[in-house]
């Protein structure tokens, strides 16, 4: 039976712990001074606290979130750490299937294409236009089956395996950030008619990721730089790739994922996001340049 508060032990009666009632204790909860046993002491600034104070659930101390494990880039583990890449992947596939029964109007209302005249839409659209949608749009529409295929087995091989050590939303935010760095490159540098559409500019900022992460902690960079390498002669050496897409992609995966995983602990969140924001931010003035070039 717990003793009362104001009660004094000594060495014939001491109190016995609340969680465990036959462990006799001298030491109380600093928060609740309820005693506690050695074995449900958690380190508080002062003294100690029972677990239930620790987590937050007597209205003090930390809250429930904070005693969670977290990723290496300090996301909470998810029972399912691929959930995202998955709903990805069924995102892509389930769009390319709408591709392939609708055909190419559904295509070229939402591919990537600075400005040009449509026939089949009979207008001129593109970004320059004000359908600054398709800079997103486009990352999810791919041009045949063999493309599909080999953009979402990268992206399963890749995505999964960094979704789970960054985090889901530090993986999402990482995801569209390099994707939609890739189109902007590609709608600045690109032939303005020149259509594009594909998730390698994501999937190449996946890559990049994974490259800092690797090298983070101390694993063997050259399976992912052979892959890298792969990917990059097939992109300059193959015509009708758009290689803007897959650099573009490739250095903002580099860039937001060394501050993912190496960003102070303090200051953790605001250098991730704020360097995702900044990105963001590039993508919006390379957009107006572009498209007051356009005009």
């Amino acid at each position: 039976m717990e003793q009362a508060a104001g009660g004094t032990p000594d060495a014939q009666s001491l109190p016995g712990c609340y969680r465990h009632p036959d462990r006799e204790t001298g030491i109380r909860c600093t928060r609740c001074d309820r005693p506690i046993c050695p074995e449900c002491m958690v380190d508080a600034s002062v003294g100690f606290q029972c677990p239930q104070c620790a987590r937050g659930d007597a209205g003090t101390g930390h809250t429930p979130a904070a005693s969670r494990p977290r990723t290496l880039a300090g996301g909470t583990v998810a029972a399912d750490p691929r959930l995202l890449t998955k709903v990805l992947i069924g995102l892509n596939l389930a769009l390319f299937l709408v591709q392939q029964a609708v055909g190419d109007r559904f295509t070229d209302r939402l591919d990537l294409i600075g400005q040009a005249y449509v026939p089949l839409l009979g207008s001129v659209e593109g970004v320059a236009q004000g359908q600054w949608y398709r800079l997103l749009t486009a990352m999810f529409l791919h041009g045949s089956i063999l493309h599909i295929l080999f953009n979402m087995l990268s992206l399963w091989w890749i995505g999964g395996p960094l979704e789970a050590a960054l985090g889901r939303a530090r993986y999402l935010a990482l995801y569209f950030v390099s994707g939609l760095a890739g189109s902007a490159l590609t709608y600045l540098i690109a032939a303005p008619n020149q259509p594009s559409l594909g998730a390698s500019g994501a999937i190449f900022g996946l890559f990049g990721a994974t490259a800092i992460l690797m090298r983070r902690l101390n694993y063997d960079l050259r399976p992912v730089i052979a892959l890298l390498v792969i990917n990059l002669i097939f992109t300059f050496g193959w015509s009708g790739i758009a290689w803007e897409a897959h650099i573009g992609g490739l250095v903002a995966g580099v860039v937001t994922g060394y501050a993912m995983v190496h960003a102070p602990r303090r200051r953790r969140a605001l250098v991730q996001y704020g360097t995702c924001a900044a990105f963001l931010v590039v993508v919006v003035v390379v957009t107006l340049i572009r498209t007051a070039q356009l005009s």
